[in-house]
């Protein structure tokens, strides 16, 4: 089933979530120039067990297109986006990119939300020569890059967030660590990662456990770790169980430091730990703690702009991952400037930015780097109070 909302200056009630949106830009005069529109998919796990992913990557590209259309457009063409919701699977998530493909003729999409769902899909916008701009973090999404031509993502990669959640734990002289993954895509692919990059930087893993998208009791892998000697805990995960780790560490009296990912940046995962979540320690974007950046820092201005304007119209407190498909739509929207709105030249266009300022980091793009970004786009925060800080030590 399908809705359109038509946008011309002024901002309009979002619908309810029934699976797919449609936006596009007719009937002003001031702002339509007659310029055929660009057509955007997008695939968000909008509903299901990735939600409080894909609700704010949906909210926050519909957000963007209304802002851009109310503007005239991207050189005159309006963006018509179209979102498919995932439920989060894999299944779901091709039928759907090739909904977008074939039916809708879409002419670049956004998305998926999940590692698992954009790894299913890269197959088919690869044999169509559809762009795709990911909205997960697996490194395997672009890489090897002579292997990935029309696939691009915006979060940071996971192997970057591994080695500064190593390289902070050298700081502190942690040598034994133990991991605990969910069974995602996103889990599996930060697990193989920390395996990797632990040998390499001197880890030892003295304990590797695992848990299901529906697990809700984490005390007997946490019991194994405590007899492991681990210094310090890494939980890798995107699904609310990730809250659970925590509060099971206090059940038991595991008294070391947890680490987690930056798929932990919600404000709803510390919600759900409640106190547990108190001096959590992980890589992010600086999204999550924007009021305590110093003026001077480059995304500052751009960070509280999303934030204040999502937080505004939405009533929610902005995620990192509302930041994803923010960088992500307006990728896209820099790639038509810059190579025209065809499919083959948003692809060309993606590979030519360089120095766009976006919640994650600073984007350099190239034939060679489909992310742009390296460990220095993440910084430690912890949480204190309830909140996402950066970490001062």
């Amino acid at each position: 089933m399908r809705r359109r909302i038509v946008v011309a200056c002024l901002w309009v009630m979002l619908l309810p979530a029934i699976g797919v949106w449609a936006i596009e830009a007719k009937g002003s005069k001031e702002k339509v120039t007659g310029k055929a529109p660009v057509k955007v998919g997008a695939l968000f796990s909008v509903t299901g067990p990735a939600a409080w992913l894909g609700e704010p990557e949906k909210n926050t590209a519909m957000m963007l297109v209304e802002e851009i259309n109310a503007k005239g457009g991207v050189n005159g063409h309006p963006i018509e986006l179209i979102v498919e919701d995932t439920e989060g699977d894999n299944t779901k998530a091709v039928l759907a990119a090739k909904k977008l493909i074939s039916s809708e003729r879409v002419d670049v999409v956004i998305g998926p939300s999940r590692s698992g769902t954009t790894m299913a899909v890269v197959p088919i916008f690869q044999a169509a020569q559809v762009p795709l701009v990911s909205c997960a973090a697996l490194a395997a999404i672009v890489e090897p890059v002579e292997e990935r031509k029309w696939i691009f993502k915006t979060p940071q990669m996971d192997s970057d967030c591994v080695t500064r959640i190593y390289e902070h734990m050298q700081g502190k002289g942690i040598k034994k660590v133990a991991l605990i993954t969910g069974t995602t895509g996103f889990g599996k692919g930060g697990r193989d990662q920390l395996k990797k990059l632990g040998a390499k930087m001197g880890m030892e893993i003295v304990a590797d456990k695992t848990y299901g998208p529906g697990d809700t009791n984490m005390t007997a892998q946490l019991t194994t770790i405590k007899a492991s000697g681990a210094q310090a805990l890494v939980n890798w995960s995107i699904v609310p169980a990730q809250s659970i780790v925590p509060k099971d560490m206090k059940k038991i009296g595991l008294a070391i430091p947890l680490y987690q990912s930056h798929g932990f940046g919600n404000l709803k995962y510390v919600q759900l730990a409640g106190p547990a979540a108190e001096g959590i320690i992980f890589p992010a974007g600086p999204l999550l703690a924007a009021d305590t950046l110093p003026d001077n820092h480059p995304q500052k201005k751009l960070l509280l702009e999303y934030r204040d304007a999502y937080e505004k119209k939405y009533g929610d407190p902005a995620s990192t991952f509302g930041g994803h498909a923010y960088d992500a739509t307006m990728l896209v929207i820099k790639a038509i400037e810059l190579g025209g709105p065809s499919r083959e030249g948003i692809r060309d266009g993606l590979e030519k930015v360089k120095g766009y300022v976006g919640t994650a980091g600073i984007f350099n793009l190239s034939p060679t780097n489909h992310v742009g970004l390296d460990k220095t786009a993440f910084e430690i925060l912890t949480v204190k109070n309830g909140k996402f800080v950066l970490l001062q030590e």
